[in-house]
């Protein structure tokens, strides 16, 4: 089901749609395949008058293989789907420097360092930058799959290490995440943080009790 992610549009004549959407799936228990891609759209009639076809004038798609829990990038692909210029692909074989990079931290800065500026493409560097947040929620989502292949509970299924490297990851990153906020203050008491806010709220529209939400990552039957 689409989600659309802005309000609706102001009463204004609409210049620039840009997009972006990224996904991970999982490809086997230690590996991801990271797909992103951007879109730019220039509205109908605005550069090619009396046509309401609205004009793509980029398109780039990155698939990113992870290792995981090293975080380490195997294997890349870049495909420019639409672009302005015909010697715009005359970088795509640049982006296989990709390959042995860890995401996590000083993954941007290594980004700019390799991509950033006349290095290589704007709208995929730009693309790969959004990626690197999605391949460490990621890890979250191999823990639950990893639950329900396994029978333990969602906090069972992440070992020592696993929990270790997930904070380290998370420490700093943001307010919440400060080394004196709310969540590590939680953690460092030996207290299991509360499940998100969303499955609260969808335990609650479902008429169920979310307190005990990490035991139901088990596997039913």
């Amino acid at each position: 089901m689409a989600h659309d992610i802005l309000p609706d549009d102001p009463d204004l004549p609409l210049l620039h749609t840009r997009n972006y959407e990224v996904k991970s799936f999982l490809k086997d228990e230690n590996t991801v395949l990271i797909r992103g891609a951007v879109m730019d759209r220039k509205p109908g009639g605005l550069y090619v008058p009396d046509d309401d076809e609205p004009l793509v004038m980029h398109h780039m798609i990155v698939d990113l293989t992870v290792a995981y829990p090293q975080m380490e990038i195997i294997d890349a692909a870049v495909m420019f789907e639409a672009h302005p210029h015909t010697t715009c692909t005359n970088i795509v074989d640049h982006y296989q420097k990709l390959i042995g990079l860890n995401i996590a931290r000083g993954f941007t800065h290594r980004i700019r360092e390799l991509f950033g500026g006349p290095r290589a493409c704007t709208h995929t560097t730009a693309l790969i930058q959004a990626m690197a947040p999605v391949a460490v929620q990621t890890i979250w989502s191999m823990q639950a799959v990893r639950a329900k292949m396994t029978g333990t509970s969602f906090s069972e299924s992440v070992t020592p290490e696993e929990r270790k490297r997930s904070l380290a990851m998370n420490l700093n990153t943001c307010h919440v995440w400060a080394e004196d906020g709310p969540n590590m203050s939680l953690i460092s008491a030996g207290n299991e943080l509360p499940p998100p806010l969303q499955i609260v709220r969808r335990y609650r529209e479902l008429g169920l009790d979310a307190s005990g939400w990490s035991e139901t990552m088990r596997p039913k039957g």
